[in-house]
């Protein structure tokens, strides 16, 4: 699964690809998650500024496979496993005053700006200062990273409010326009949509005239907005963190304790053959002959795996894809009866869709042809007839009707 990466960018659909990002300080572990999450060789060093360009990988969503269901055999997951692609952004190191071009962050904001959600990856050892110097074990404290980087995040956003902020707020004011589309239409090259805007202005009691808003309600805006970003905390290096810094990140940031170095270790071990292992599982088995310092290794990782539930980099994936982008696994087929495809493949793609989708925008998905000339969908379960407003569940198994051209 590993080494499909490229194939993987070239038949489903890059462009289309749900995308996710990797944020997080110099010497956080961060190029680590993504070797470990894609098996793309990158740079791995202890020092700040080891990846200075954006690196575009293929990771996987792991859910499970509807051919158990079926009671059929697919071919396409592993033990009833399905690994959906999904592409991941790796960029620069964060530095403070990112938002002001320092260090990489003109790079690092825009890049980041492109994924539909992302991961913090946080030293919760507190083993390096803010710009990702080692320093000792919990001489740092990992909260200030993820307040640093919400900081810079909504400074950005500032900045770009601020260039005109006069006339757009004229123009709300005279042409009655909706507050947050406007704004919207100010911060879509950053990434923000209208619906963020919406929510973040909910929890503010901001005057209903925005031409009276200061500079501080427009910092409490952006900061709010940053709230409402799609994001999970990887507690990073909890192998060697202090307890409580672990505890804190868990109560305060529902972060998930992550050993991506640990997973990297696997996946290396599981490629050469030494073990089986499921990105996700919470053990492995030994199948290879080993010596003592692997032994060694190994023990030592299947002993955090047994604390935390696994090494946390899959659960991260997931968390963000299912949880908080809320996102369903749909699997099309041209054979409703056999679950196949036109040349007899079971069960061949599995479509990650927004909850909510309906089954003309799984044929839009598809391909824009199908869902222009849609007629309607069966629900191969069942062999219910559906409309294009059928709204999809997770799991569903669907064939798409359409006028052939």
């Amino acid at each position: 699964m590993e080494r499909e990466n490229e194939e993987i960018g070239k038949n489903t659909g890059w462009d289309k690809m749900v995308s996710i990002g990797l944020a997080g300080k110099p010497n956080c572990g961060k190029s680590t998650f993504f070797k470990a999450s894609t098996m793309v060789d990158v740079p791995i060093a202890n020092y700040p500024f080891t990846t200075i360009d954006a690196h575009n990988g293929v990771t996987h969503v792991r859910v499970p496979c509807v051919c158990r269901e079926l009671k059929v055999e697919c071919g396409k997951c592993v033990k009833n496993w399905r690994f959906v692609p999904i592409k991941i952004i790796d960029v620069a190191g964060l530095v403070p005053d990112a938002h002001k071009g320092k260090g990489l962050g003109n790079e690092f904001l825009d890049n980041l700006r492109q994924a539909n959600g992302f991961i913090h990856v946080v030293d919760a050892s507190g083993g390096t200062d803010s710009e990702g110097n080692p320093v000792n074990i919990g001489e740092h404290d990992p909260v200030e990273d993820i307040l640093f980087l919400e900081k810079e995040f909504a400074m950005w956003y500032f900045g770009i409010l601020t260039r005109n902020w006069g006339r757009v707020a004229k123009r709300i004011n005279l042409e009655r326009l909706e507050v947050h589309e406007a704004l919207a239409s100010q911060l879509h090259g950053a990434g923000v949509t209208a619906e963020e805007i919406r929510r973040a202005l909910e929890t503010l009691k901001l005057d209903k005239n925005v031409e009276k808003w200061s500079e501080d309600d427009l910092k409490d805006l952006c900061m709010k907005i940053v709230e409402m970003k799609p994001r999970v905390i990887s507690a990073n290096k909890a192998d060697v963190a202090p307890e409580e810094n672990i505890k804190r990140l868990v109560r305060e940031f529902d972060a998930i304790p992550t050993m991506a170095e640990a997973e990297l270790v696997l996946r290396m071990a599981q490629e050469k053959g030494l073990i089986e292992y499921i990105p996700g599982d919470d053990d492995f088995e030994i199948v290879g002959k080993l010596n003592k310092a692997q032994e060694k290794a190994l023990e030592k990782i299947r002993s955090f795996m047994k604390k935390f539930n696994g090494t946390g980099v899959q659960q991260c994936i997931n968390k963000l894809v299912l949880d908080l982008l809320e996102m369903i696994v749909v699997y099309p087929v041209e054979d409703e009866n056999k679950f196949t495809d036109s040349e007899g493949n079971v069960l061949p793609d599995a479509y990650l869709m927004n909850r909510g989708s309906t089954a003309r925008d799984l044929a839009y998905e598809i391909h824009t042809d199908i869902g222009e000339s849609f007629l309607y969908a069966v629900d191969a379960k069942t062999k219910r007839r559906l409309g294009e407003k059928y709204e999809l569940s997770d799991g569903d198994v669907i064939k798409i009707v359409f006028v052939k051209k």
